[in-house]
């Protein structure tokens, strides 16, 4: 990098300090901002020793505040590389949920008719559990186990083997739309509501339920690129 160029980082406000009660506090807040934002594209590296300096912070909250964040989906840690902003595609998001749009619905008209009271006191459970949950990354390991717990009586293993695929390689998109929206929008009454069609054996209202659910979330994760102004082949 030459003189005439900046770092991504230099695009962030460590005037803020003040707004926050703890040094990881801090630094989380303003690295998340910018990643939201796009201020720190995919890819940035996030050096501890470089972020420590510029922050005014020992390497210890950054280590905690690069921890946090890669709960949340927004940075990922490679080998021989530390810790980079992770990079989310807005055609990538839109291609996973047409995939996820033509595969689940199939799959829970499957498997409604074939599913055990077992199975539907554990999807119920894993409601509550997120209900409850905090973390975003186990967030989005509840919310596989629900869906896969109501499609997995559909009988078809390769079908459900590139639905799991799906859902798995999809947790970071969830992870990144609750950091940007907050837990409230995990859409619990969509889980809700399609638990209790199954549960009374109306595959269709399941689907339908389930259809608006990846629509809604689907169209969301679009407004946020949009917001953000990030090309959509980015």
């Amino acid at each position: 990098m030459t003189a005439a160029e900046t770092s991504p980082l230099d695009r962030l406000a460590p005037e803020l300090a003040a707004g926050w009660r703890t040094a990881t506090e801090y630094v989380e807040g303003i690295l998340k901002a910018a990643i939201l934002d796009g201020r720190l594209p995919g890819g940035t590296a996030l050096r501890q020793e470089e972020l420590a300096a510029r922050f005014g912070v020992s390497r210890m909250p950054v280590r905690e505040a690069l921890r946090q964040l890669e709960a949340q989906a927004l940075v990922d840690v490679l080998p021989h590389r530390g810790a980079v902003v992770t990079a989310i595609s807005a055609v990538d998001a839109a291609d996973g949920y047409a995939i996820r749009r033509a595969l689940e619905p199939a799959v829970l008209r499957l498997s409604i008719p074939r599913l055990t009271a077992a199975d539907l006191a554990e999807a119920a459970q894993l409601i509550a559990a997120m209900d409850e949950e905090a973390d975003p990354a186990r967030m989005g390991q509840l919310n596989r186990r629900f869906h896969m717990a109501l499609y997995r009586a559909a009988g078809h293993a390769r079908m459900l083997a590139l639905v799991g695929q799906e859902l798995a390689g999809f947790d970071r998109y969830l992870r990144f739309h609750l950091a940007a929206q907050g837990r409230e929008h995990m859409a619990q009454q969509d889980h809700r509501a399609m638990l209790a069609a199954a549960g009374a054996g109306d595959v269709a209202a399941a689907v339908a339920v389930l259809e608006r659910h990846l629509d809604q979330a689907a169209a969301a994760i679009a407004a946020f690129f949009t917001r953000r102004g990030a090309p959509r082949d980015a």
